[in-house]
This record gives C-alpha cells, structure tokens and sequence, in this order.
C-alpha cells in the first residue's frame, strides 16, 4: 500500500537531480555565470596589452597594480568606507530590527516601509539623490583630511546598506523565543542584560551575515559612489571604471580580479563563522 499516496516507483523531489538532463542544464547554467569572471582572471595574466589575444602567462600586471599609487589609493579609500559604513550600518540596522519586531507603536508599518525604500529605488536614483542633497541641501567640506573628507561617500554608503542589514537582523528575530527573554528578566537581568546576554547571541549569525552584507555591498558600489565622489575621493571600482574608458588592458583585469578575490574571501570567511555560531548555538 502506498504510503501518503506515494507509490513505491515514484520518485522524490532529489532523485530528480541524478538525472542527465537536468545535470546538463545546471551545468550549462554555471558555465554561463562563471565563464566570464573565469576569462577575467585567466587574461588578467596574459603577457599582452591586448586582452582579445593570449601571448603567453605573466604576473607583471598585478606587480604594476601595486606600483600604481592613485590605484593603491582608491583601493585604501574604498576599504575605509567599507569599513566604517559597516560598522555604522550594523548597529543602526540591528537597532531598527530589534525595534520593529519588539514595539508597536503609531507609523509602524510607514516607518517600515520607509526603512526599507533605499532596497527597491533604483540605484541610479540613490545616487542623483545623494548629488543633489550633499550638492545643494548640505554641502560636504571638501578641503578635509583623510579620511574626513570621505564622509559623503559614507553616509551615501550606511543610508543604503543598513536595511539590508534591518532584513538580515529581522528574519533572525523571527525565530527567537520571547520566552527566553522574559525568563532572564524573571531571574533578574535587566532590559539590557537581557538585550546583551540573550538576544544578541540568537541573532550573532545575522549579524555577521548583514555586516558581510554591508562591506561587500559599500565595497563594490559604483553609482552610488561616482555620484559622490570628488576628484580627490576616488574609490577601487571608480578608478577602476576610468581605466576601462581608455581601455581594457591587463592591468584593469587584475584589479577586477583582487577585488573579486577580497569579495570571495570575505563570503567565504563569513560562512564559515556563521556556521560555527549556528553549531555551537545548537550544542548548547
């Protein structure tokens, strides 16, 4: 007798994947998404000015990047508004989570929809937005020091990314018992003893996910980033973008292939630690 109307030669939804059809079709999938970045990098050692043409492997163009200091510079730049917007977007986007999911109050469901208004405008709008308000409305000092002078792209680069982190934070907040939170305040803690010691630790794998988020998102920004930027405020993928109006040499290649490579590390180095808060949080 068939169990919940399932026969015996019936086949599950994973036992689909053992077939060659569908194997073929993910794989022609994966080569359409991967093979660009894959000739990216492949010609990023080419030992020609033309990247159209293979002459031969060389690791000179990655020493040139590093010699290249208005590159180098970029480079400094976008790491510290990386930096900093991160930070920044963390903890503001994590107190909007906490606050949306924990209170009611009037204007919940305005304020939630205007939180989350930086994720579905078009960037291309984010941008002139931002041109015209550190233009017109609130002029940015350009005569500053490093970094202060980076501030417009930093504020530009939170306003965007914490929602992101908000979202992470929030579908995180969904899983968590309220029972745990009132059970310390019954033993005790105070609001934020309870906030600290038994929120937090629940919502630490979002929160790593959403900073990774963060920097990713502020470290590979362009429109946002080249509305903003003044002439001595350059970033990685503007400069990045100006040696590709001249043309794509080898050197622009391996520009894009350190960034991508930084993108991929960070990724990686976040799952790794996000599974490690998941497994230690189910041990205990």
């Amino acid at each position: 007798m068939a169990l919940f109307g399932k026969k015996p030669g019936d086949k599950g939804p994973l036992d689909y994947a053992n077939r060659w059809p569908l194997r073929l079709w993910v794989g022609a999938v994966l080569l359409f998404l991967y093979l660009p970045l894959a000739s990216l990098v492949l010609f990023s050692f080419n030992d020609s000015r033309r990247t159209i043409r293979w002459e031969g492997f060389t690791v000179d163009w990655y020493g040139k990047m590093m010699g290249d200091d208005a590159l180098i510079s970029a480079f400094a730049n976008s790491l510290t508004i990386a930096a900093i917007s991160t930070l920044f977007s963390v903890v503001l986007g994590t107190m909007t989570a906490i606050a949306l999911w924990s209170f009611r109050f009037p204007g919940k469901g305005l304020f939630d929809g205007v939180v989350t208004l930086p994720i579905v405008v078009p960037e291309i709008c984010m941008g002139v937005a931002m041109l015209v308000f550190f233009g017109t409305i609130a002029p940015w000092p350009h005569d500053l020091v490093w970094p202060f002078d980076l501030g417009a792209i930093t504020i530009a680069h939170i306003t965007f990314s914490f929602p992101f982190v908000a979202v992470v934070v929030r579908a995180r907040l969904a899983s968590f018992n309220r029972e745990m939170e009132e059970a310390a305040r019954d033993l005790g803690a105070s609001e934020l003893g309870a906030l600290r010691d038994v929120l937090l630790p629940h919502v630490r794998p979002a929160l790593i996910s959403g900073a990774l988020l963060a920097f990713t998102l502020s470290l590979d920004d362009f429109v946002i980033t080249f509305f903003t930027a003044g002439p001595n405020t350059v970033t990685f993928p503007v400069k990045i973008y100006s040696m590709v109006r001249f043309s794509v040499t080898p050197e622009v290649n391996a520009a894009s292939t350190v960034l991508m490579a930084i993108t991929v590390a960070l990724t990686l180095i976040g799952m790794k630690l996000q599974g490690r808060d998941i497994a230690q949080m189910e041990g205990h």
